[in-house]
């Protein structure tokens, strides 16, 4: 019997960058079991150059990646959404849609790489951070049992995965 297909959102302010980058993340580790889309509440309707840059040395295909309005996601044709997360502390903080199917939403905040100040080199280093964190989260949910578990249970551990510290207690935040 085939495992079923989850659809996961991750919603930013602007979609150019942490949510774009998890998207891309949870759709190569969580492939078969997961699809995940990304929006924003209000897109900048690019998709910030590092992210782009960060993606192609990490082997993605980031032909089809567009910033887009979480409108998208209300539509009647949109996919079934069974888990929204935030990955940005301000849209995280906005009042956010209803969406249909009552989906688990958790909030998995990171620092948002575009306002990082520094020289090229260091930006780059900056993205490439912040992806390992959204990664890291990532494959904590895609290893969760989540139809043995019960909808608190899962809830919990939803919430938990948000609150692990990214990186460890020897790097620094920047």
């Amino acid at each position: 019997m085939a495992e079923r297909l989850y659809h996961v959102l991750f919603l930013c302010t602007g979609n150019s960058a942490r949510s774009i980058m998890a998207e891309c993340a949870l759709n190569r580790w969580g492939r078969g079991r997961f699809r995940a889309y990304s929006a924003g509440s209000h897109p900048t309707g690019i998709v910030h150059p590092l992210t782009l840059e960060t993606l192609r040395r990490l082997n993605y295909d980031v032909s089809g990646l567009r910033s887009k309005s979480w409108d998208e996601f209300l539509r009647p044709d949109a996919p079934p959404l069974d888990f929204v997360f935030t990955v940005c502390d301000r849209a995280a903080r906005e009042v956010c849609p209803v969406w249909p199917g009552r989906p688990l939403t958790a909030h998995w905040g990171v620092e948002d790489p575009v306002l990082f100040q520094g020289a090229e080199e260091e930006k780059r280093r900056y993205f490439m951070k912040i992806y390992t964190y959204l990664e890291n989260r990532v494959k904590l949910f895609v290893s969760l049992p989540i139809a043995s578990l019960d909808r608190l249970a899962l809830q919990q551990r939803l919430d938990e995965i948000g609150k692990t510290v990214p990186g460890t207690s020897n790097e620094s935040r920047e």
